[in-house]
This record gives structure tokens, C-alpha cells and sequence, in this order.
């Protein structure tokens, strides 16, 4: 069956067939053939090693075994993209939407996964389910920083995509990811990164 392009960025293409995504490592002509193709290999091995891990504790589309190189192959995830319909839903729907974000990603600092792209584009709710996508920036770390960081980005994501409620809507991210033991070391953290953003600017 034919695959139908659904997204390109610098890093891999998303093609779907049949309910059936495929993410493929995109070649880099700029690199040695041999390097380009370890360096694809691990990525594309530790984005499903992540994607794996997480789908045990949040929603995220399992990937399937496959001796394919350098391809992700996983579910296609049918739903509204948060960044294209989260403005769209009434207020107290919105607020419902951050306080579900901000459990699945205290799940995962919890297990100290570090998504690395948290934006609402990588966000689709399904009904009343709420699904992370593309870990392709992810790892594994133990620091508060990279946490205060992931968190650093969604407020970035939520201010520039949703800027209309969007000192609301973080306050409702933040409500339930205090909830994770760690939150308190990491949401002061989170306070030193931003001061280092405004003195770099």
C-alpha cells in the first residue's frame, strides 16, 4: 500500500499507510555514508528503547519489533493535535487538557525520561486520552536541570502557540506536576532557567 507523507522535519520523515506510521532517519549528505548510518542506528535505537519505556507509564503509540534499519514503526494515533485545536475548546476543557500534561509528564520526569520537545504539537488528545508523540529528542537523565528544561520549553510552547491563556493554562500544568516528589527542587530550578534566558537576552 501506497504511504502518504505527513510530516518532514531535518531529522526523519512520517510517512503513514494503512494506520501505520513509519518514521524514517532521513540520510545526511554532509556526513561520512558509514557515520551517517551509526549515527542514525543509535538514534533511531534509543528513540524506541524511549518510546517503549514511556508507553508503560503514559500514553504514547508503542513501537512494533522490526529488523528495518534506521525506522520507527508504530500505530497511527487518530485524534486532534493540542497545538491546532487547544484554543478551540472552551476554557475549563483547556484546563482540563494542562492538568492531564502536566501528570504524564510528572510520570515521566518520575521515571527520568526527558522528553526534549515538549511542545503541543507533539501532544494529541483522542477523546478524553492524551497522547505524547516523537521522542526523537529524548534520553534518559537523573538531573533537575533537564527537567526544569523540559518544562522550560513547554512554558515557551504554551506562551507562543496559546499566548491568549496561556499564563492560565501553564498555572494548570504546574497543579498537577506538583504532585510528583521531586517538584518542589525542579520547579525552582525551573526559576533559574529562566533567569539565565532573560540575561541572554
Amino acid at each position: 500500500m501506497k504511504q502518504k507523507l505527513i510530516s518532514q522535519g531535518a531529522e526523519a520523515k512520517i510517512l503513514l499507510s494503512n494506520n501505520l506510521i513509519t518514521k524514517d532517519r532521513i540520510k545526511k549528505s554532509y556526513r561520512i555514508p558509514e557515520l551517517d548510518n551509526q549515527i542514525r542506528k543509535r538514534r533511531t535505537k534509543s528513540e524506541t528503547k524511549l518510546l517503549t519505556k514511556a508507553s508503560r507509564i503514559i500514553n504514547t503509540p508503542v513501537p512494533e519489533n522490526s529488523t528495518e534499519k534506521n525506522k520507527i514503526f508504530m500505530p497511527f494515533i487518530k485524534g486532534k493535535k493540542i497545538s491546532e485545536h487547544l484554543d478551540k475548546f472552551p476554557l475549563k476543557k483547556q484546563k482540563q487538557i494542562c492538568r492531564q500534561i502536566g501528570k504524564a509528564i510528572s510520570k515521566l520526569h518520575d521515571a527520568n525520561i526527558i522528553h526534549g520537545d515538549l511542545t503541543t504539537s507533539n501532544m494529541i488528545i483522542q477523546k478524553d486520552k492524551l497522547f505524547f508523540i516523537d521522542f526523537g529528542l529524548g534520553f534518559i537523565s537523573h538531573k533537575y536541570e533537564d527537567k526544569a528544561v523540559d518544562l522550560h520549553l513547554l512554558k515557551q510552547a504554551l506562551e507562543a502557540k496559546h499566548f491568549k491563556n496561556w499564563d492560565v493554562l501553564i498555572k494548570e500544568v504546574f497543579k498537577e506536576y506538583k504532585k510528583y516528589n521531586d517538584s518542589k527542587i525542579i520547579l525552582e530550578r525551573l526559576k533559574a532557567v529562566e533567569k539565565r534566558g532573560r540575561y541572554k537576552s
